[in-house]
């Protein structure tokens, strides 16, 4: 079944089709809290929702990679990568055809990388053993590599038409403040709850691929999670949260874990100048935190560094820095990740531009125009951009 709004045209007749619907279907049928829920916010959407690209296609891949973009990812910072993923890979076949580091080097500045390599593995994956085909159904897509419940509705629902209903955090803040919903979001029993109501109200909806935007666009501009527009909502006279003054405490979540600060201090071995600059990175391996990004050589330490001869590194690193010369004083620069806050302090040290100095394993050296085209973490970037230009 095709999305609602492409069946209509966005004015007031189509406005009065579904609040008509709403009022014939609430007759005849159960409570009309339930019942009257998914068509007024499909209306709701009709008139109030944002003009994006990935709205105005039914093909699974964009579809699905906006879904995983979006993923802790505001639509604002979101947007352009979509528009330069679907310039540089127009289709499933391109992406599955990607070289990694250039897909990574495209990603970099959304974190969470994992998806990105996730992305690519499960194109290939379509592209090699499903002969390029999309799996058409939700439980066929949770199948994937990289999809999980959220995604599958939302790729099966916006793409096929399937009547699954997507929840994630904007549903999660919807339902709790309307049902009124005081279980923890965190824990497994609220999750069945939730599942339930959101599969009981997609029952109601004109079309569940229209449904399923609405209201994940309700709880992203509507029902925001701070100063909801509550004086023109369309569902102010049935929340227990604004009718009992809750808006603010739900839904309930237990407090995230804390930040915790980690150090490191990098050695930014550079030789040669002009169009012949050269620095040595290395790719980062190990399941932490930059996977298959690119940096200087760093340590990490307990503390902050006040000074590079303090830190405790190899002797082939020690050689290096006395061959070479500190320039300039020590730049800081920081991340804020997840749960980590990375603090790092940069050590620039020149070496004479005809060094045959071994460099430590791992390290490599590259180009200024190379630099700039390795996937590196944004606290890199920042760092190169900023002393390099």
């Amino acid at each position: 079944m095709k999305p609602l709004a492409s069946l209509f045209p966005f004015n007031g007749e189509i406005v009065s089709f579904i609040l008509n619907w709403q009022s014939d279907y609430n007759a005849t049928t159960g409570d009309p809290e339930v019942t009257g829920f998914a068509p007024t916010l499909e209306a709701w959407y009709v008139q109030h929702h944002r003009d994006l690209p990935w709205r105005k296609t039914t093909d699974p891949y964009r579809i699905w990679l906006s879904e995983v973009i979006l993923q802790q990812t505001r639509v604002a910072q979101g947007l352009p990568y979509y528009l330069r993923f679907t310039e540089t890979y127009p289709t499933l076949t391109d992406l599955a055809r990607a070289d990694e580091r250039e897909l990574l080097r495209l990603w970099q500045g959304l974190g969470y990388y994992s998806r990105a390599r996730n992305l690519h593995q499960t194109a290939k994956f379509i592209v090699s053993e499903l002969d390029g085909h999309f799996p058409a159904t939700y439980h066929n897509l949770l199948a994937l590599k990289g999809i999980g419940a959220y995604t599958a509705a939302a790729v099966a629902s916006f793409a096929f038409g399937e009547r699954v209903p997507v929840v994630d955090g904007n549903v999660y803040r919807v339902l709790a403040r309307v049902f009124g919903i005081e279980d923890d979001i965190t824990t497994t029993q609220a999750k069945k709850t939730f599942a339930a109501l959101a599969v009981r109200l997609m029952a109601h909806a004109v079309d569940p691929a229209t449904y399923n935007q609405s209201i994940m666009e309700f709880g992203a501009i509507q029902c925001t999670p701070v100063a909801p527009n509550c004086l023109f909502c369309p569902l102010q006279q049935q929340c227990r949260a604004y009718l009992t003054g809750r808006q603010q405490l739900l839904p309930v979540k237990k407090k995230k874990a804390p930040v915790r600060d980690r150090y490191l201090t990098y050695f930014v071995f550079r030789k040669g100048s002009g169009d012949q600059l050269k620095l040595a990175l290395r790719e980062r391996t190990g399941r932490d935190v930059w996977q298959n990004l690119y940096e200087f050589y760093g340590t990490e330490t307990d503390e902050p560094t006040p000074d590079w001869r303090s830190v405790d590194v190899p002797d082939e690193v020690n050689e290096l820095t006395r061959e070479g010369v500190l320039v300039g004083p020590a730049i800081a620069e920081q991340q804020l990740l997840s749960h980590q806050r990375i603090k790092a302090v940069f050590f620039e040290i020149s070496l004479p531009a005809t060094s045959i100095t071994m460099l430590p394993e791992g390290l490599n050296w590259y180009s200024m125009e190379q630099v700039r085209q390795l996937p590196k973490p944004v606290l890199i970037a920042s760092y190169v951009e900023k002393q390099f230009g």
